[in-house]
């Protein structure tokens, strides 16, 4: 046998050897990467979420935290009570804005074990400076200084019956923008949480302080509902487009929103101008509620309760984890001129079944 016979039997021995070894080494690299956290996601998880948490969702740190995790999560955007009328096969969980729709959709997919909700955030109306003075000056707000303050509820909501227009109010006559009949700019409650929500506390308040439990208490303040929400016009399926508009400066100078959207806008260090925050005394907190619909959505959501990172990050996004006032407090501690961290005097309305949030919302939109 010649030289150039003997060495190829070698070279194809060599070959394999170093075959072996790289795919050795590969899957060593890969194995290192997930206990380390530095590996790629290895598992798709898709939800359905509110548009009030999309940033959150697309934050890159968000991303990293749940890759890390071992998770890639793509998320699409849908009013919190539409999302029942969605085909949810192909989704890993939903994530509504609060529990009522959490549970109509728990039950419509049969989903066992309870509910996860992560982190929560009440619903507040942002006014501009000039409209909060004007509101203060004639008994329907309190300011604490000059950036954030109280709604006192049953004083709006008297305002409302009676139609009252800006032009009635003392002092708004300095304030070209301060015309036409005063109400809040809020969500369409047949399809939207926190416009929902607002009905449930403003039902609360009508009603002498008592939950909506049945047909005759809707009845007793369905046409104070339907004033609250006809006088609007059209409304937003989501919480996110009426807030922009506010902060870009057009559209109504009182808007209902959640206190996350404010909050994360705050801690960024964005400029938000001469934006009032008022906390309603009478409101509804809105606890963001995971529904799984596979054993990944449940994992996902398990993560966005407990893990320490993603906590974190939600109170970034201007949200409350759940049992956790110190990290919202800490972070939010330059802010407190708006933000009230302990919702001193301010009280949460109950919220009644999903059943009576959907006749509410019929009969204020009819």
């Amino acid at each position: 046998m010649g030289f150039r016979e003997q060495i190829a039997p070698v070279r194809r021995i060599v070959g394999i050897i170093l075959a072996v070894l790289l795919i050795g080494g590969v899957a060593a690299a890969v194995v290192a990467g997930r206990d380390t956290g530095e590996g790629t996601a290895t598992k798709t998880v898709r939800g359905v979420i509110g548009s009030e948490k999309a940033e959150f969702f697309d934050d890159p740190d968000v991303v990293k935290a749940l890759a890390a995790k071992g998770y890639t999560v793509t998320t699409d955007t849908s009013g919190s009570w539409d999302m029942e009328q969605l085909t949810l096969t192909g989704y890993d969980f939903s994530f509504p804005s609060s529990k009522a729709p959490a549970d109509t959709l728990r039950a419509k997919s049969k989903v066992t074990g309870a509910p996860q909700r992560p982190f929560y955030s009440p619903l507040v109306v942002v006014a501009h400076r000039g409209a909060a003075e004007v509101l203060a000056a004639n008994g329907l707000a309190q300011l604490n200084g000059r950036a954030g303050g109280t709604l006192k509820m049953e004083a709006y909501l008297a305002a409302a019956r009676a139609d009252r227009t800006w032009q009635q109010l003392k002092g708004a006559e300095k304030h070209q923008e301060l015309s036409g009949t005063l109400f809040i700019t809020s969500t369409d409650p047949v399809a939207s949480n926190s416009g929902a929500l607002y009905l449930a506390a403003a039902s609360y308040v009508a009603d002498g302080g008592k939950v909506a439990g049945d047909k005759a208490a809707v009845d007793r303040t369905a046409p104070l509902l339907r004033k609250l929400t006809q006088v609007q016009g059209a409304q937003q399926s989501g919480s996110d487009a009426p807030f922009r508009d506010f902060i870009s400066g057009v559209g109504n100078p009182l808007v209902l929103v959640y206190e996350s959207q404010v909050a994360s806008q705050l801690l960024a260090k964005q400029d938000l101008g001469d934006l009032v925050l008022l906390y309603p005394d009478s409101t509804v907190s809105s606890d963001h509620t995971v529904v799984p619909l596979s054993e990944n959505g449940r994992a996902v959501g398990e993560l966005l309760a407990t893990d320490p990172e993603l906590r974190k990050l939600a109170v970034r996004h201007g949200f409350r984890p759940q049992g956790a006032a110190a990290e919202f407090t800490a972070a939010t501690a330059a802010h407190k001129d708006r933000i009230n961290q302990t919702l001193t005097g301010v009280r949460q309305a109950p919220v009644p079944t999903s059943e009576v949030l959907h006749e509410m919302a019929r009969r204020a939109r009819s």
